[in-house]
């Protein structure tokens, strides 16, 4: 198929090439400048005091846990619309994976969901030790809320905002971990900026961050006052004092990504102004637009519709394939996961979380990337009124 339009995709300026290629040409492809520099970038611009840069936001979510000592007899609380990562990260663990329903409106983990879930877990001596809020599509979570319920139920929180690099949250920056232990981002090619594949934990925790620099590294120090002592006449310039893993990010990636850095704000801009025409031009077709809260400014990585489809008379997937077939690659985020198999065989079945479900049986992300033309956006539209008209 020629002239297909996809989802999403990395916007690579010379900028960035010349970036990467001058790494290329120095002395330095991993552990070198380019991570402590791309890590700061990403720190200063939310206001936040820690960033350890790793392969990709999955690596980050698992250290994260580690960091916050999740293990065998501990329990971790997202949201089903998500990606796998997001629970995968407390399997890693060891730890037991729960879900809460989202909210019918942002399409993020429900407030009231959660607080009548708390209240049945304290009840039952049962209570999360960590939970995992997402940003779906770039728009944050009821982050005061759900900080308040921390605050009472006395569990941890991890911000998973792998969409949601340059969105705010009540006027601040989403990252800086007013509301969390830690926050996460990713940088795939699809996402708001890219280092080709990678990720980044932040957090204002110094013992935190300590850690998750020491577990993406094989849980090896260099630093001679956290080594064990040894006899003096021996070398010891490292050890390993932790199971830690390679997760570190490259310097290629890290140059990638302090370049992209210096456009974030660009790219967010231009995501807006694609989601108003959107707004505008979705306006007399059987689909509800995104709604966005008043509290958050989204990054829009996701333009999610939902398909009336007791207007359009046609099933999901025949709308899906019908866009599909004209060279629109729609995609779906996201399949509820306890509705995967793996975790169905955890003992989940249809109907855990109602509301998750409904939007997966109606939503459809249509494309959205800032360098997305008006022409594109046009032949976006016109194939969704063919297929749902």
């Amino acid at each position: 198929m020629t002239g297909v339009i996809p989802y999403g995709r990395q916007d690579i300026s010379e900028a960035d090439i010349q970036t990467v290629v001058d790494v290329l040409r120095s002395d330095f492809l991993t552990q070198g400048p380019a991570v402590p520099s791309f890590e700061k970038s990403v720190a200063d611009y939310c206001s936040a005091q820690h960033a350890v840069a790793v392969n990709s936001a999955t690596s980050a979510l698992h250290i994260a846990c580690l960091a916050l000592e999740i293990g065998p007899n501990d329990v971790v609380w997202t949201t089903p619309v998500t990606f796998v990562a997001s629970a995968n990260c407390a399997l890693y663990c060891e730890a037991t994976v729960d879900f809460i329903d989202i909210d019918p409106l942002t399409y993020n983990m429900s407030m009231p969901n959660l607080a009548e879930k708390l209240l049945q877990a304290e009840q039952a001596g049962k209570l999360p030790k960590v939970v995992i809020p997402v940003h779906l599509c770039g728009q944050s979570c009821d982050m005061a809320s759900l900080y308040a319920l921390g605050q009472k139920y006395g569990f941890k929180i991890i911000e998973d905002a792998s969409h949601a690099i340059g969105g705010k949250y009540r006027g601040k920056p989403i990252g800086n971990c007013c509301y969390s232990d830690i926050t996460v981002f990713s940088f795939h090619p699809v996402k708001i900026i890219t280092t080709g594949e990678g990720g980044m934990a932040i957090t204002n925790d110094a013992g935190l961050a300590k850690k998750m620099e020491l577990l993406r590294c094989h849980g090896i120090t260099s630093d001679a006052a956290d080594m064990h002592a040894r006899p003096p006449e021996e070398i010891w310039n490292y050890q390993q004092i932790e199971l830690g893993f390679n997760y570190r990010m490259t310097d290629i990636q890290a140059a990638l990504g302090l370049s992209q850095m210096q456009r974030l704000d660009v790219f967010i801009s231009k995501r807006h102004d694609i989601a108003r025409r959107y707004d505008e031009m979705l306006d007399d077709l059987p689909v509800m637009k995104p709604w966005q809260h008043a509290d958050s400014y989204s990054s829009f990585h996701l333009y999610p519709v939902r398909l009336k489809l007791a207007e359009i008379k046609k099933t999901h997937r025949q709308v899906y394939e019908e866009i599909r077939a004209q060279g629109i690659l729609v995609n779906l985020h996201y399949i509820p996961v306890y509705l995967q198999p793996y975790y169905e065989k955890m003992g989940f079945r249809e109907g855990y979380c109602p509301e998750a479900e409904r939007y997966y049986s109606e939503a459809i992300s249509i494309p959205m990337y800032p360098t997305m033309s008006e022409t594109q956006q046009d032949q976006v539209v016109e194939a969704m009124r063919k297929a749902a008209c």
